[in-house]
């Protein structure tokens, strides 16, 4: 039985676009369903209860939310394909330290 993966996102979002790119990185097929932030869907606020907010990812029907969190569900999941961190501790810690800086300083 193939994924059903499914993006809730708005196309301008930089952190909608780090999943997109973790997608592609990763080749894997999804649907892309873009939401309107000012008249959120149904499937939306279903998926994302707690904060109502993009990007979701849906697999088989589970979401996963918030940006990070998802690019390492990503990168778990489909572990057979690009590593989107390094296998480095050190390395991956350097990584997840400029995500973090990005989300905290750049997305102001």
């Amino acid at each position: 039985m193939a994924d059903e993966v499914t993006l809730l996102d708005f196309w301008p979002s930089m952190f909608g676009m780090r999943c997109r790119v973790a997608l592609a990185e990763k080749g894997v097929v999804y649907e892309y369903k873009e939401e309107d932030l000012w008249n959120k869907g149904e499937l939306l606020l279903q998926m994302n209860p707690v904060h109502k907010k993009i990007p979701v990812l849906i697999r088989n029907g589970k979401p996963v939310c918030e940006s990070l969190i998802i690019v390492e569900y990503i990168d778990e999941t489909w572990s057979h394909k690009a590593p989107l961190l390094p296998s480095d501790p050190y390395e991956r810690a350097r990584a997840r330290f400029w995500a973090d800086f990005i989300d905290k300083k750049l997305s102001c």
